[in-house]
């Protein structure tokens, strides 16, 4: 009986101990699922009772659902208006017409002096002795560039809770020594998107399981912009409007700190920088770099307190200038990146257990606030720094400017002017013309870019070509320098006495009236903007196979003749309407008197009559958003061209005898075989298929567009276990500039000044030329590399291969790109390229 008693007893103390180490192991997981405030906020802080917590304003603490956009806008509102610690202001909007709102944080005596604090701020930096002692320190904290990375804005409410409600002589020190800079959300178009797909997932009983559609969201996902466009590669470019409003931010404060919230894979931890030291840019100082490692200790001590895992030095990298993290070094500030092992939804079973929201947003938390503590601890050691690098760049320059520009295309110099306007680097006209080296620059089509400027290391950063490298792995692009990216003449020793104040182009030529013909050279960017409206009105149109000259003017291959006889409209309407294209699209046209010319007459056979395109792009699973969204971006935002997207999983319910046009992005894979012959029945049928990058491998194989791949081979010589991913990963082109050669004659070439055209590439496809030279219209040089990094294998590759190639199938036409035209949007100078294939492929 004593033995069944103990047994029992035994028994029941097993169970009740098994029962309370489940409750113990599961109750970290049901408690972070549906958090207290007091899980986040740090110990010993009192609050005011008179400024709202979250779930006061948005319905729930922060982790048990994904706060929408709105939401996150409401609380901050409520924020400034309910605390003098804080203002707002609306920068602008993004596309879909979100507000970009930044918040300063500081106290309330800096509040009343916020202009003179900044004022002084930028003065420090252009002065050579600037004393620091008691001047306060610029922290910009941005959070969440990447829609599907939500902690970081979801931290970014109960940061903004701390700061409006904290009390104690620890946050008065802070807010009386530092102006924050708070960008809540970095990304809202791509934050709405995320946070409605996670939660109408979410279930009442949270299920981690990998699995489940929860962390499994749809095409294109909740990472981009609405144009589908990864924002955290614009910081240089500064294309999207989001990226506009915080580099004006970020040029008008020169902020200290600029710390970029991030999530990374689901079993990590949490990474801060520094990164791989060996891929730190060589134009970085070495004191940024220890000055970063001073931050970390303060990080780093921060997760030791909460017990959070997390590493440094390992990963990712400070080389591409055009990345948040990175952006802030060559400007005199520290850029710092986090990233939090993400969640993707609201708890995800991973290698370190079951990984919940909440759990990330407390990391992200802990990140912002002990940025904030190392920001105040190091207050004028990094405000020191930064007057130190203004005043060592200072000592660096020269008298001499960069001249930059294309004598044919006002449109496309102008463009890179502005972004360097953006940047707050003085830009100036030219006075009168003028050559150098050969090269011709225009009044109205060039600009002067003086070297003795404030911004002068942004200017290297961005004009130089560089070719050698500490390292051969990059964690992005390795070159991405501007006048090639925009196929301009540029010379690096310009005199600056040619210079003037900026004024706008030269400005479109009062159209003379004519009752015979105009003709619109193709050179200018915005030329299939216009070509496309005249077509759109029905208006006739036709395409110059070959240049002449009329009236001592040269037209080149390419130009546009619209005839005045037998149009719908009269003669009169025809030249209003050819006035506000010219207005709306800044292009040139010239009224003739009559047909006969020296060279080809306006009435010969070699002007081809031309077709409005009608254009669908494939788009949905299966294709690369940001190579698809980069397309619908120039079509949309530049030229102002319809397009029709539509879902490749689709494609066999629709009718593609309405479009003449079909554009097939990068693709992941093949796709299905009856895609496949849908799109040879519609290409043999008259229409124009034109492939991009991974999409030429089953083009090819479907004989689509036949193609010979060279091949290459990488041998495994003395290379450790250790050292395989790096062995592997220097065969990459991460993207890197080179010279191709252009036959100006060939329709994919119109609108090309000359000869010689950078363009970008990373991917490793090498076509061979066609036997037949003349279906090689643009062919890599013999010694190709511009700028950037490509290993030596893959050079020798390259040599003398070609990254375009055209096919003609039935009556249709296959075209294929091996990279990307458009890169980024700021790719301006093959955009052409991708414009020549869909309006003139059928002269081809």
């Amino acid at each position: 009986m004593k033995k069944v008693m103990l047994l029992l007893l035994v028994l029941t103390f097993c169970c009740s101990a098994f029962a309370k180490a489940q409750q113990q192991k599961e109750l970290p997981v049901q408690t972070l699922i549906d958090p207290s405030l007091n899980y986040y906020l740090p110990e010993g802080v009192s609050y005011n009772p008179e400024i709202p917590t979250p779930q006061e304003i948005i319905g729930f603490v922060p982790g048990k659902w994904h706060v929408s956009h709105d939401k996150l806008v409401q609380y901050m509102q409520v924020l400034a208006e309910k605390s003098d610690r804080f203002t707002i202001e609306n920068r602008g909007t993004t596309y879909e017409d979100r507000p970009l709102y930044l918040l300063t944080v500081t106290s309330p005596e800096n509040h009343k002096n916020i202009d003179q604090i900044r004022t002084d701020h930028i003065a420090a930096t252009n002065k050579e002795n600037a004393d620091n002692t008691n001047a306060p320190i610029v922290v910009y904290q941005g959070f969440s560039i990447h829609g599907n990375e939500p902690s970081g804005a979801n931290a970014s409410l109960l940061l903004a809770y701390h700061l409006a409600a904290a009390q104690g002589p620890e946050m008065e020190a802070l807010l009386k020594n530092t102006v924050i800079l708070l960008d809540p959300s970095l990304n809202p178009d791509g934050l709405q998107r995320f946070a409605s797909w996670v939660n109408q997932h979410k279930s009442k009983n949270v299920n981690p399981d990998t699995y489940d559609r929860e962390y499994n969201e749809v095409w294109p996902g909740g990472r981009t912009n609405h144009y589908w466009f990864d924002m955290n590669r614009d910081w240089l470019p500064v294309q999207l409007p989001e990226s506009q409003a915080r580099i004006e931010t970020f040029h008008k404060w020169l902020p200290n700190i600029l710390t970029d919230h991030h999530e990374m894979g689901t079993n990590s931890t949490f990474f801060f920088q520094p990164g791989i030291p060996s891929r730190t840019h060589p134009l970085t100082p070495a004191m940024n770099q220890k000055l970063t490692r001073q931050i970390g200790n303060y990080l780093a001590e921060g997760f030791d307190e909460i017990g959070s895992l997390y590493y440094t030095e390992e990963d990712y990298d400070d080389f591409y200038y055009g990345k948040g993290s990175t952006f802030p070094d060559i400007n005199g500030s520290i850029g710092i990146l986090f990233e939090q092992a993400s969640s993707r939804g609201h708890a995800q079973n991973s290698d370190n257990g079951v990984l919940t929201f909440p759990f990330t947003i407390r990391n992200q938390f802990t990140a912002a606030l002990s940025t904030l503590k190392a920001a105040t601890g190091m207050r004028k050691e990094l405000l020191d720094y930064q007057a130190q690098f203004y005043k060592d760049a200072r000592k660096e320059v020269s008298n001499e400017a960069i001249i930059f520009g294309d004598h044919t295309d006002a449109g496309r110099t102008d463009a890179l002017a502005e972004i360097l306007s953006r940047h707050k680097i003085e830009v100036r006209s030219l006075k009168n013309d003028v050559s150098k080296n050969g090269k011709t620059y225009k009044k109205g089509y060039a600009y002067l870019v003086p070297k003795n400027q404030k911004n002068s290391r942004l200017i290297n950063a961005m004009f130089e070509k560089r070719t050698t490298f500490q390292d051969s792995l990059f964690y992005d692009i390795s070159a991405w320098t501007f006048p090639l990216a925009f196929d301009m003449d540029y010379d690096e020793n310009a005199d600056l006495s040619n210079g003037i104040t900026r004024n706008s182009n030269t400005g479109i030529n009062q159209i003379e009236i004519s009752d015979y013909a105009y003709l619109m050279p193709w050179n200018e960017y915005y030329t299939p903007k216009a070509l496309n409206t005249l077509l759109s009105k029905d208006i006739r149109a036709k395409v110059a196979m070959k240049p002449f000259s009329l009236n001592g003017k040269q037209y080149d291959y390419g130009t546009i003749l619209i005839p005045v006889q037998n149009q719908k409209m009269n003669t009169s309407e025809l030249r209003d309407v050819l006035g506000d294209i010219s207005t709306d699209a800044k292009v040139d046209f010239y009224g003739v008197p009559t047909g006969l010319t020296e060279g080809i007459d306006l009435g010969s056979r070699q002007f081809r009559a031309l077709t409005q395109p009608k254009i669908a792009l494939l788009v949905g699973e299966g294709i690369n958003p940001s190579d698809a969204g980069e397309i619908w971006h120039l079509m949309d935002q530049k030229y102002d061209i319809p397009i029709t997207k539509i879902d490749l999983q689709d494609i066999n319910r629709k009718d593609l005898s309405r479009y003449n046009t079909i554009i097939v992005p990068a693709t992941y894979g093949s796709p299905e075989n009856e895609v496949i012959d849908q799109l040879k029945e519609w290409t043999r049928a008259g229409g124009t298929l034109i492939g991009y990058r991974s999409a030429l491998s089953w083009m090819s194989s479907s004989k689509l567009l036949p193609l010979s791949f060279k091949k290459t081979e990488n041998p495994v010589e003395n290379i450790t276990f250790e050292q395989r991913s790096d062995h592997s990963g220097a065969q990459r082109i991460g993207g890197a500039i080179f010279e191709t050669k252009l036959d100006r004659s060939h329709p994919i070439a119109f609108g090309f000044k000359d000869d010689q055209l950078p363009m970008f590439r990373n991917t490793t496809l090498f076509v061979e030329s066609h036997k037949d030279s003349y279906r090689n219209p643009i062919k890599y040089t013999s010694d190709p590399l511009m700028s950037g990094y490509i290993s030596d294998i893959n050079l020798e590759a390259l040599r003398s291969t070609v990254p375009f190639q055209h096919n003609n199938y039935g009556r249709g036409n296959v075209i294929g790109f091996t990279d990307n035209t458009q890169f980024r949007a700021f790719w301006y100078g093959t955009n052409k390229l991708l414009m020549n294939a869909i309006f003139f492929a059928k002269e081809m």
